[in-house]
């Protein structure tokens, strides 16, 4: 089995972002840049090839989608620009799924600075639809062959380019389960992110809580609202600093109601 790294980055260069995320298998980079072109590099007598395709198109989902058309390893690990990877990791990707034959998917830790952490992953175990929502794409390992079997794409919706902030990495994954794939969570580190400025996130404002609601309908559908109250008050300390809970919830709210008006769309 061989991994292949299918990348996001925005006006990169190939050189650079081999070096930067320190990329040691094979990879399919979409760049969103002003041109339409195609480059290709081997950094290894054979392994890491490197398709590097760039694209005047933009948005996260838009890239991701275009990167699954194109890729061609046995096992896909999603990513961004601002991952760097830790020497040997396509080995320790590759010796997870070799250890558990039963998964389709795979969700790996990424180390993220405290305030920008949603999960650490301590043991190995089955996901479930919900707690599902708290993984980032850059921590799915997936088996090409079910991914294409699922029909699952990322939304054009959701994500940064995209008309609503963020959460095109969690109803990926929830289409994915509820297509019957399994998944399961390995208590390894395969990499870090470069926080950098965000695409998406400008505050706890009246967006976010919005947009949020929005993705909430889609997530958990009946139990959209109940979750909605749980994820305020949970983190009404980090989310409510500026804006009173009430507020927030109001946002929520009409996210919520918006969603449900334009029907089962995404």
């Amino acid at each position: 089995m061989k991994v292949e790294v299918l990348a996001s980055v925005m006006n990169a260069s190939l050189p650079e972002t081999v070096q930067h995320m320190n990329l040691q298998s094979d990879a399919v980079i979409i760049n969103q840049c002003d041109r339409l072109g195609q480059e290709e590099m081997q950094i290894s007598p054979g392994n890491g090839r490197i398709r590097f395709c760039s694209f005047p198109d933009r948005g996260i989902g838009r890239s991701r989608n275009e990167a699954i058309l194109r890729a061609e390893g046995d096992i896909c690990l999603f990513s961004d620009a601002d991952i760097v990877y830790e020497d040997g990791y396509e080995a320790a990707v590759l010796a997870e799924f070799e250890r558990n034959t039963r998964a389709d998917m795979i969700i790996f830790n990424i180390e993220v600075e405290e305030e920008r952490r949603t999960y650490h992953i301590t043991e190995r175990k089955p996901v479930r639809w919900y707690n599902c929502g708290r993984y980032g794409a850059v921590s799915f390992a997936v088996r090409r062959e079910s991914l294409l079997q699922s029909g699952i794409t990322f939304s054009l919706l959701f994500g940064g380019g995209a008309k609503y902030s963020n959460g095109e990495d969690s109803l990926f994954l929830t289409e994915f389960m509820k297509k019957g794939y399994r998944v399961y969570t390995a208590p390894v580190t395969i990499g870090r992110e470069e926080a950098g400025e965000s695409t998406w996130f400008h505050g706890y404002n009246e967006k976010f809580f919005h947009d949020r609601g929005v993705l909430y309908h889609y997530l958990y559908g009946w139990l959209e609202w109940p979750l909605a109250l749980r994820f305020l008050y949970a983190h009404k300390g980090m989310l409510c600093t500026e804006v009173s809970l009430q507020q927030a919830r109001q946002w929520m709210r009409e996210g919520i109601q918006e969603a449900k008006e334009h029907g089962s769309r995404r």
